[in-house]
């Protein structure tokens, strides 16, 4: 075990009320490709094209047919993975709270993590713009481009289009837990896409010690971090949920 891995496991312990904050890097090792950055899907597509709402309300049926069909294959198949787990364990133990997930792929509920706050909703689920019934992605027929509801109004992801607004309650409930923690661990994001990114600095500046988990250093490293472990995310959270079951059963 690291020395960081061991600081990590010791203040997790300490602390009374953890919050988790993750983003794409939390769900790579799961095939999911990041949106932004390199290898990500806007490098491919134009995100105005087919990821903001106007393009989707004037065509529906070439964004269903382009983005989100792609994206529904990826998320079928796809299965939590460590770090995914890890957060499951964590709340197992009494030593994980919440979830604020920038993710839209549900692989946090998948793997059973009980309380998920999503940012910016989710691909796992859609809804009819006529009546509003929702079905899992997964269930969903694409023999007709866009798929329909029995009552043949349109479906759309329920999940956050660019043009569109954060809803109310997952951005209220976020900022609750982040200024409520008294410690926040921030895995696979590099915290630049607001307002999400502004959940760390809201913990911050109530008190709360900030881990960071990440690949490489970010905007939050050695400015909002009280420290950086570098790596991928499924391996060094499964050290720290190793770790932290070890020290409970030593405990009972």
């Amino acid at each position: 075990m690291t020395d960081l891995i061991k600081r990590a496991v010791d203040d997790i312990t300490a602390a009374n009320h953890v919050v988790a904050l993750t983003g794409a890097g939390i769900s790579v090792e799961s095939g999911i490709p990041p949106f932004r950055g390199k290898g990500g899907l806007w490098e491919k597509l134009d995100p105005m094209e087919f990821a903001h709402i106007d393009s989707f309300m004037r065509d529906p049926a070439k964004v269903w047919d382009i983005l989100i069909r792609e994206m529904k294959g990826v998320i079928d198949t796809a299965k939590p993975n460590d770090a995914h787990i890890a957060l499951y364990r964590m709340q197992k133990l009494g030593k994980l709270q919440s979830v604020i997930t920038q993710n839209v792929d549900g692989l946090h509920q998948s793997a059973g993590v009980a309380d998920v706050i999503e940012f910016h909703g989710t691909f796992a689920r859609q809804f009819c713009l006529k009546c509003g019934k929702t079905y899992e992605t997964g269930m969903i027929n694409l023999t007709q481009i866009p798929p329909t509801c029995e009552c043949t109004g349109i479906l759309r992801p329920d999940c956050v289009f660019f043009g569109e607004a954060i809803p109310e309650n997952e951005m209220a409930r976020s900022q609750v837990e982040a200024s409520q923690c008294d410690l926040m661990l921030v895995i696979g994001t590099s915290a630049i896409v607001q307002p999400a990114a502004f959940m760390p600095v809201i913990a911050r500046e109530n008190g709360a010690k900030i881990i960071e988990i990440n690949p490489e250093p970010t905007s939050l490293t050695n400015r909002i971090s009280d420290y950086l472990i570098e790596g991928g995310a499924g391996s060094i959270m499964k050290q720290i949920a190793d770790e932290l079951e070890k020290a409970a059963g030593h405990a009972k």
